[in-house]
This record gives C-alpha cells, structure tokens and sequence, in this order.
C-alpha cells in the first residue's frame, strides 16, 4: 500500500522541478510570439508516447488523431519492450491495447513449460476528449492506463494541451503509475480519506476493471511541451515526468530505475505519411527507441477494374425473350449488376422479378441501378422491375423499381437524380409471374486460406496455424441444405502449446483450452457436417435448425429465431442448443467421459459431455450523433462450461466499410475460477475484401484476438447467424463505402 501522506514532507523538493518547468513555458512563449507568421511552421502531427496513444514519452496528452486513425508500433528500451496498437475508434474516443515484454524475465522459472518466453503483460488504455481546444480554453482529456491489466502500469490521468504557434504544451494530474512522484497531494482526498491510499501490489491473473485503485493513491504533477521544428519531418519533446519509478515493477524485482532527472527529452521523425521513428533519452539514464506505422480506416479508398455502368438503349424491346436472350439477361445481371446465379420471372407486361443474392456491390444503389438498366433494355417492356435480394435462398428485401422513373434517373434528366426516387424497399412478398430463366444451383463449393493466431501467450509470444479450408453444400430445396467444410493443417507452431491443463489450477471443463489437440493432433480435420433448415417464416421473422457436427469442438441440435422487420435499426433473437464435446483423437466421435487424464501432467481434467446452451441476443443499430456508425448486441444466457452471463459487443464502422468491435463476456464464473485473464473479451476487425482487392465485393476477411482464451464466457460456433443472413434489411457489413 502507497500512501501520499509522505508527499507532504517532500513538498519543497518537488516544487523545484515544477518551478522549472514553468519558467521554461514562460521562456518558450516569447520565441512563440515572435514568430511573424504561425503558419510559416509545417503543420504539427501529433506523435505518440512509449506505451501507445497520443502522448509525449512516459506521459499522455490531451491530444487524439483523427477519427479511424490506426496505429501500429513498439518501443524498446532496456526496461522494457512494448508492442501496441492504437485505434482513434471515435473522434472523441482513443483506445490502445499493448503487450509489454520484460527483458531477462521469463514467463515461468519452468523451462519446460515456457521456455525462453519473455514475461509478457498486457494492457487496455482510453482515453476519451472532455472538450476541444478553443481560443481561450485548452484541449482536455481524461483517461485511463492499464485499465484490464495486471496493475504493473495501470494509471489515470486528466490532461490539458494548448498550442502556441510551432509550440503544444501539455499540464497533466496523473495518479497510479502516472503519477507516482507524489508532487502533489491528491485532491481528492479532501472528498473522501478513501482516495488517498493505493493497493499498488500486482493483481495476479489480471484482466479485471479494478475500479477501486482508480483516481487514488499519490498524484502528481507533469507536463511538457512538443515543438514542430521548421524542417516538417521533425518535431522535438521535453517532458516532466510524473513517474519517480520507486514502484516500479523491475524496480521491485532488483532492477535499478532510480532517475537522474525527472526530465525526458526526445525527437521523432517522420519518414513517410505512414511511418514515424523516435528516439528519446529518458530519466537521464535510458535511451528508448520507437518506430510505428499507421494507416486510416475512414480515409482508405477502393480502386476497382470493373465492369462499365451500362447505358440505356432506346432500341425499342423486344415482346419476347427466346431461352437463350433470357439466359444472357440473367448472365449480364449476374456479371455486371453482381446478383449471382439469378432466377427471373415475368408478370405479362406488369413486372420482371429478379430473385438472387448481392454479392458484388455493397452500394447497393450502384447494385440496383445496374440491374434496372439491363433489364430495360434486354428484357420486355414492363410496368416496374423487382429484386428480391436473398442470402442462403431466404428471401431479404423487396425492391421494387418505377421503370418511367428508373430510365429518369439513368439518363440524369433533372438536377439531384438519385435511384431513390424510382425505388421501394419492403418484406418480400409472395412472387408474381412465370419462371423464364433460373441459373440457381444446387451445389456450392469454395476453398480458401486459413490463418489462425494467438499472442501473448506464455510458452509462446506469437503462435499460429496455416492451412486451407475446403467447404460444401447442397441444397434439397429453397429450406433444407447440408453442408461442412474440412480443414488440411500445412504449418503450425502450437506444438508449444503444451498444457491440456492450465497451470493456474482452475478446474473448470476444457471446453476451449483444448485447442492444440484440436490443431496439433489433426492435421486433415473435419471442422462441421451439419443439416440445416432455414425459413422466412412470416413478414418479420426468420427462423433455423441444424443438426450434426456444429464447429471444431462441439456437435449436436439447435435452432433459432429472429424478429427484424426491414429498416428496422433494432433485432431480437433467441437460440437454443443442446451439444456435446468432440473428441479430438476421433474424426466422428464425441468424448464419453467426462474425466479424461493428463499424461503429461499427470492428473485429470474434465470435458463437456453434454449441456444446454443458448442466448437472448438484442441488436441495435443507434441513431445518435455521438455513437455513428455503430453496432450494440447485448446477449444474456448460459455458456459451453456451463456457466451464465451476459455478452456484450459493441463495433464501429469507418466510412471505407472497415469494423472494429470488442466484447466481453462477464459470467457466474468468479474470477478466480476462470483463471488468467478474469474473464472472456477479445477485439476483431473485418476487412472488406474490396478494399483489398481490384475487384468489388460483398465478402470480409476477418482478424480476430483474444488476449487469453479460457474456458469462461464461451459460446457456440455456429455455421448460420439469423442476424448475419438478414443484414440487407438493416445493412451493417454489406453498407456501402462513403470514403468511395
């Protein structure tokens, strides 16, 4: 325990470096005010501190990148290695997620286990904007350090930043980490005697929101200032570091972090738009080097070779279409409007329905515009033109085109012209007319990579699988269809995952920890076989039930509904299961026993033989202005280990169509039961191919991370997502690019 009582009898000693900070702001501001020009300066990007985010080297600022900014970067020192990411995922919102590797420490004293792995902490960091910088007032932020971590750097702060011409200069309270020069007493304790003391011991499996150390304990003052030099790739900093390093984690392990000066001075430098290098002389006794790379998720554009919007024709149509007119129709609706394998109906001279699957265009203005012009000019003269958009042949959306108004809009016969104006959107209803032309099949094959990794593990840093993934399905009918996939394992390095049985002594069932016999022990797996029926059941609902081997590790019966009316920004869904474990060593078998035996370790541990799972899930779409773009589920139910919770997932969307989400799961299972890491979170990112490729597409590659896959907060892997299937009533991953 830490208290600032003792900051009272040091206060003179410390308000010397203060002093000196101040006066050499107030030396600073006559080089500002001479500057005839500002503006004669290149304009200053802010940088980021060693641990990730904006910031000067130890300490945060109150500064953020634009909104979608993407930050990859390390900075080594002979402290400590640090590895982070940083993401601007709101313009009022920074979050950074690190890993910090500790020279000449090992994971365990167990060589066996883990080797030459480096201790390895991770850490969350936020830091949300209070108010932006104006001509009186400063720019001021509040965060936090460390906030799911093991406490070894966890810390708070709130900080202001105010520019002056080339000059940023930055005055910070910092508590915890951040402020364990104890300068100051803390304020807060003239609100509560509570605040003023501080557990800063380590808190073991880490991974908890540990709210009682927050904003307690020593507090100081920091500051700095940052100046962008007249040669644009280089800025300078000088910082006063809030830090005296007395508790530090290598210094309680016998490494000496004892400051010679409680400034940090350092430089960075800017080698191209999306690379950055730094340097910087710390404490008057280290010397950190850092390099980052960073891109921006609202700013990155498609650049496609496709096919030419078509025109439209004034040849007068045709009355009738012969089989092979109405094959090509279906052909060019399929290659240049993106609806695959369609089948098209006609309705006499009232309507031509489209019935197919968007997978080219995730604008699907651009998508329907397309279409539209086609079957004006190929197929014969109708009243209005329909599409009825479907995923896995479940009828979506309804549209429903004005020809009149369609041809209106192609030919821009008036100003502000948009395919809205010729268009509806609805349930689809019941089709009218005759088949003319169905190009749908029955089978679908597709082989594709598979990448699978982990880090920050403890026999490994960085572990990974590559392999290929062969899938299937074939359909009896519009309802029922059975499908798998097989996985063939080319290289792998989770041979050094070696415990069935993790060594923190939690004995929940291994419902996930299991994954190297899974991987290591398979190199051709089976990864799902499964039948399944899926229905539009009425207007608003849709509905499923499968049967076979559902994932990886689990078999067994489900099924699940869904109420999502169309535009609709909200969903409710319900699924219910009913599973048991694979056995990894069987290509069809299921484990019988519950208790299986570690040889390695020489004692048992339990598997799933057979349980209920499921969740209520809510969907919502939010409408306010400080939430855009973004994506709410909230589940409540009961998990694989047997345990009960709630998931949350929350994700954002940037304007290039790119997702970012995090989730955490918070089960009847105690932290201490579930081990390492507390409870069950990742984060994930979903790629639109079409920004990736020169082709336009509605597929996603998706990267995913969890800092520790326990057994905790586990739900099933399943092949069809009622929420994912309708997403064109609402669309999320199918919106189109505003960046484009």
């Amino acid at each position: 325990m830490n208290s600032v009582t003792s900051a009272y009898t040091r206060r003179n000693h410390y308000q010397r470096p203060l002093f000196a900070l101040s006066t050499l702001a107030m030396a600073l501001l006559p080089l500002c005010s001479a500057q005839a020009d500002e503006f004669s300066y290149p304009e200053l990007r802010y940088s980021n501190s060693d641990f990730g985010g904006v910031g000067l080297m130890q300490m945060p600022t109150a500064r953020m990148q634009p909104e979608g900014e993407f930050t990859f970067g390390t900075t080594i020192s002979s402290d400590y290695h640090h590895y982070w990411t940083s993401l601007q995922l709101l313009p009022w919102l920074e979050t950074t997620v690190r890993y910090t590797q500790v020279p000449d420490l090992y994971y365990s004293g167990d060589q066996n286990f883990s080797g030459d792995t480096l201790y390895t902490d991770k850490g969350i960091d936020a830091k949300v904007r209070l108010w932006k910088e104006s001509y009186w007032l400063p720019e001021v932020a509040i965060g936090i350090r460390d906030l799911g971590g093991t406490g070894l750097f966890d810390g708070e702060f709130i900080a202001a930043n105010k520019r002056v011409g080339p000059l940023d200069f930055t005055l910070g309270l910092g508590w915890g980490y951040i402020g364990q020069r104890g300068n100051i007493t803390n304020p807060l304790c003239k609100v509560s005697d509570t605040f003023c003391d501080r557990n800063n011991g380590f808190k073991g499996n880490g991974g908890s929101f540990d709210t009682q150390r927050w904003f307690k304990g020593n507090a100081a003052l920091y500051g700095g200032v940052e100046y962008q030099t007249p040669w644009q790739p280089l800025q300078l900093k000088l910082e006063y570091d809030g830090n005296d390093y007395t508790d530090d984690y290598r210094t309680n392990r016998g490494h000496d972090m004892t400051p010679k000066s409680p400034f940090n001075v350092g430089a960075v430098y800017q080698l191209t738009d999306w690379a950055t290098a730094n340097i910087s002389y710390e404490r008057g006794t280290t010397v950190s080097f850092g390099l980052s790379v960073n891109t921006n998720f609202n700013q990155l554009k498609a650049s496609w070779l496709d096919e030419p919007m078509p025109t439209v024709t004034t040849t007068p149509t045709a009355t009738e279409l012969t089989a092979e007119q109405w094959q090509q129709l279906a052909q060019d609706v399929n290659k240049i409007a993106g609806y695959k394998n369609p089948t098209i109906y006609q309705d006499g001279d009232n309507s031509i329905t489209v019935v197919a699957e968007q997978v080219k265009y995730r604008d699907r203005d651009q998508a329907q515009l397309r279409a539209g012009i086609l079957l004006n000019n190929q197929a014969p003269a109708v009243k209005e033109f329909k599409i009825v958009e479907t995923v896995a042949n479940q009828p979506i959306t309804e549209t429903i085109l004005n020809r009149q108004q369609l041809l209106q809009v192609a030919n821009n016969d008036y100003i502000g012209s948009h395919i809205a104006d010729s268009r509806t959107t609805a349930a689809p209803q019941d089709i009218q007319g005759q088949p003319m032309v169905d190009l749908n099949k029955n089978w679908n094959v597709g082989v594709a990579p598979t990448l699978q990794q982990s880090l920050g593990g403890s026999e490994g840093f960085y572990m990974f699988n590559v392999g290929v993934t062969a899938s299937a399905d074939y359909w009896f009918n519009k309802h029922f269809t059975v499908g798998g996939s097989v996985y063939l394992n080319l290289y792998d390095t989770y041979d050094k995952f070696k415990y069935d049985i993790p060594p923190d002594g939690t004995h929940n069932k291994r419902v996930r920890t299991l994954v190297r016999q899974y991987i290591t022990d398979n190199t051709l797996r089976m990864n799902n076989l499964q039948l399944t029926w899926l229905d539009q059941v009425s207007s608003d609902w849709y509905a499923q039930a499968y049967a076979g081997y559902l994932e990886v590790m689990f078999g067994g019966v489900g099924g699940e509904v869904l109420y999502r009316p169309v535009g609709s920004n909200w969903a409710l869904g319900l699924d219910v299961n009913y599973v048991k474990q694979r056995d990894p060593h069987s290509a069809f078998g299921f484990f019988k026993d519950q208790t299986q035996y570690d040889d390695h370790l020489g004692r048992p541990y339990e598997v799933q033989t057979g349980t209920t799972t499921g969740n209520l899930t809510a969907y919502y779409q939010p409408q306010w202005q400080w939430l855009p773009n973004t994506l709410l589920k909230v589940s409540a139910g009961r998990y694989l280990a047997e345990d009960t919770g709630v998931t949350i997932d929350f994700s954002k969307q940037f304007d290039s169509g790119i997702i970012a989400g995090a989730f955490i799961s918070k089960t009847s299972m105690s932290a201490e039961e579930y081990g390492e890491g507390s409870f069950n979170k990742g984060f994930y990112i979903s790629i639109p191919f079409d920004i990736l490729t020169v082709k336009p597409s509605t597929s996603r590659a998706h990267i995913s991370w969890l800092p520790m896959n326990r057994d905790g907060g586990q739900m099933l892997g399943r092949q069809y997502h009622l929420y994912d299937l309708t997403d064109g009533r609402q669309p999320w991953s199918g919106r189109k690019a505003f960046s484009n």
